[in-house]
């Protein structure tokens, strides 16, 4: 049979999680004997991992690992966490990984992708039916690129290698699935890029403080998610010093 037909299914299970995410669900996925993000147990997941030899995670945030250590013994899984992030990963999950892998690992029938942004071990992992892509993308909205664990420049860089790889199909770690790969990260990058202009223009403008700035870069009522926005606001400026545009101490923003 020719390989073009040897598709490999890749099996979502919306999770339950407490996550920013709108939809209120981490997407786990099962493809072929690999379990990826497993954010909780579920009756629904429990008969999905019938013949599952592998766990990973695209990262360790917390609604991304709630179901590891079950489903890793459920399973007598293989538990692999990105190399060089073993501790952070055993932290997450309270488990500690059998084996490691890095960009262009095989786990069962995926590759791995090393794109870090959103999260410092963020990964995705490439089928022949797309990519599995954590937290890199959505189909709606944006995601969360935050102070702290967060890296502009990195998410930047890891949205402009999936589209260089024109995937078929993005398999996000919220909501459904992405049919239009390239127009969402276009979409997505254009958004950092918009958000990255606003809080140049409010620092030059004369904004100091991270709040002065956050209120000037945003249009809209930000109230419920005020930390956030102020987080996503100083990851976009620790771009801005690197890039030499902005001096920022952690408390007062200039032009330079």
């Amino acid at each position: 049979m020719p390989l073009a037909f040897l598709a490999t299914d890749v099996n979502a299970i919306a999770v339950p999680t407490e996550t920013l995410a709108p939809h209120g669900e981490t997407n786990a996925y099962v493809v072929d004997t690999v379990l990826i993000d497993p954010a909780g147990r579920t009756a629904e997941l429990d008969r999905a991992v019938d013949g599952v030899e592998h766990v990973a995670l695209t990262h360790t945030h917390p609604d991304h690992v709630g179901g590891v250590a079950h489903y890793a013994d459920a399973c007598d899984a293989t538990v692999w966490a990105r190399q060089g992030r073993e501790e952070r990963f055993e932290r997450a999950t309270g488990v500690a990984p059998d084996r490691t892998f890095r960009e262009g690992t095989t786990v069962g029938p995926l590759t791995v992708i090393e794109t870090p942004g959103h999260a410092p071990d963020h990964v995705a992992f490439a089928t022949d039916d797309g990519i599995v892509a954590g937290d890199l993308a959505v189909a709606d909205g944006s995601v969360v690129v935050a102070a702290g664990e967060g890296d502009v420049r990195a998410y930047l860089t890891s949205l402009r290698r999936l589209y260089a790889r024109n995937p078929a199909m993005l398999h996000p770690g919220h909501g459904p699935a992405i049919e239009t790969p390239r127009r969402t990260i276009r979409r997505l990058i254009e958004h950092r890029l918009h958000r990255e202009e606003r809080v140049l223009d409010a620092v030059r403008s004369g904004a100091r403080s991270l709040p002065s700035v956050t209120d000037a870069a945003y249009d809209k009522d930000i109230s419920a998610v005020r930390e956030f926005a102020e987080k996503t606001v100083a990851a976009h400026l620790e771009k801005l010093v690197v890039e030499g545009d902005v001096a920022w101490d952690g408390e007062r923003a200039r032009s330079t």
